[in-house]
């Protein structure tokens, strides 16, 4: 077969589809979403960043001047229809594979075709892959060369975060081009093309008011295919009137939808998005928004005892010792889910959360611990003072272990002028409490141990090996 001749059909490789040119004839047996693909620039809806007038991405489109690039955006938000328009309105061949359904080795095979086809003349190649996050970093690595030579004009689109999920040396030979989630108007504004166009359900006689419409919307999570997948669902199901009419009703969406998608991935960036949520709500002191994100996570699947270690780590690490209980309650919440189980375990960890949101904050002694730490990486491991070493053996106290120790129970004050610190680090402070919560009455104590110190000195002098019981 000749690839890049005359021949319409598409290229005999898995999981590729080649398309000749910008306009088709709806297929009336295919899905709606597919049937509703924006032919113009000018159809699309959402992305006005991206391709409003005057945007670099329009202009590039628009004087055939197409490049590499990835198109990075949740599911439905039009990645494969600007794909398919870039490659419509400008002179390319358009070559799109699903890097689900087939593997580099194909792949490479059409990029060589592809580049001896335009080195002998031919016109350019978009290839467009899909989902191109599936293949890992040492397989992007067969795109390299023929990206960096112009043998083809890549287009890849992900819902991940290229950052993490694309070859470093790919990316920086690519635009990156973000999608948003299409917002509830537009996708009105497609539902109610999809009602009217000659490519949609004109021929249904589908009735739906404003207020149904934005619910369908405002289901689909701004994923456009979702919601145009919920509205051929409902011209297909519901039974016409009298009047071969078909009423779309509340009750007929919710039993078309169900639920709203949860989009999530446990180990994608969504998961690291919405656990940054949880933690900053909590710190936040807003409970409300914490409950929210807890649920989410919860109905989408994440690990409920990682949520817990989670508000284990967050009662440590942001509460403190403003209230020294919240470490006890986000431990007992695990131990209690553990007992109970999904879903009456959830509620232990709701409590837990709301627990966390209200509480007293403060992150003195996490600011302490890095302060401590800071020390030793920058090598103050000077040895331990004498006096306070372990001496179980007489050579040990024949060296000076334990010498001049001053046992603090021995003394009217409870504390002593002993000094624990290494010699470089006397009177280095870590721990700097705040005066909120219980730790107010924490920087109350360190004052009168503080206090009791400076009387211990005055009634025995500075000198440690004087000072007698």
């Amino acid at each position: 077969m000749d690839l890049f001749g005359d021949d319409p059909r598409p290229p005999a490789v898995p999981g590729a589809a080649r398309r000749a040119g910008p306009s088709r004839e709806p297929d009336a047996g295919a899905p709606l979403a597919d049937r509703m693909r924006p032919e113009r620039l000018a159809e699309v809806v959402g992305q006005d960043e991206l391709i409003g007038p005057d945007r670099p991405l329009r202009r590039a489109i628009e004087q055939d001047k197409a490049h590499s690039m990835i198109l990075w955006g949740p599911p439905g938000s039009g990645k494969t229809t600007l794909a398919r328009l870039i490659a419509s309105l400008t002179r390319a061949q358009f070559i799109a594979f699903s890097a689900v359904l087939s593997g580099v080795k194909e792949i490479k095979g059409v990029m060589q075709a592809a580049d001896d086809y335009r080195r002998a003349g031919g016109r350019r190649t978009i290839l467009f892959v899909d989902e191109i996050h599936r293949f890992n970093r040492a397989q992007q690595d067969a795109f390299l060369p023929y990206v960096e030579t112009g043998g083809i004009i890549l287009i890849g689109a992900t819902t991940e975060n290229p950052s993490f999920e694309v070859n470093a040396a790919l990316l920086s030979r690519c635009t990156v081009y973000t999608l948003r989630p299409l917002g509830e108007q537009d996708i009105v504004a497609l539902l109610r093309r999809a009602l009217s166009d000659r490519r949609g359900l004109p021929d249904r006689r589908l009735g739906a008011g404003d207020e149904e419409l934005r619910l369908i919307a405002r289901l689909s999570a701004g994923d456009a295919r979702r919601a145009l997948n919920v509205l051929d669902l409902l011209a297909q199901t519901l039974r016409p009137g009298p009047d071969g009419s078909r009423a779309i009703t509340r009750d007929a969406i919710a039993a078309a939808v169900q639920r709203a998608p949860l989009l999530y991935d446990k180990t994608g960036e969504e998961h690291y998005n919405l656990i940054s949520a949880l933690h900053k709500s909590l710190r936040n002191s807003d409970p409300d928004a914490a409950l929210y994100w807890l649920a989410r996570m919860l109905e989408s699947g994440e690990d409920p005892l990682y949520l817990a270690r989670r508000m284990v780590r967050f009662a440590c690490e942001d509460i403190g010792n403003a209230d020294p209980r919240a470490v006890g309650v986000a431990i007992a919440a695990r131990d209690a889910f553990e007992f109970l189980g999904m879903p009456e375990g959830a509620l232990a960890l709701a409590q837990a959360a709301a627990y966390l949101a209200v509480a007293p904050k403060s992150n003195a002694v996490y600011l302490a611990y890095g302060r401590a730490l800071e020390d030793l990486k920058s090598g103050a491991v000077d040895p331990v003072p004498l006096a306070i070493r372990n001496a179980p053996t007489a050579l040990m106290r024949d060296l000076g272990y334990g010498r001049d120790y001053l046992y603090a129970h021995d003394f009217e004050e409870g504390t002593t002028d002993l000094e624990c610190l290494p010699e470089r680090l006397r009177g280095r402070r870590y721990y700097d409490p705040k005066p909120i919560g219980y730790e107010k009455t924490v920087l109350e104590r360190l004052r009168e141990w503080r206090e009791a110190r400076r009387a211990f000195r005055r009634r025995h002098g500075t000198d440690p090996g004087e000072v007698k019981p």
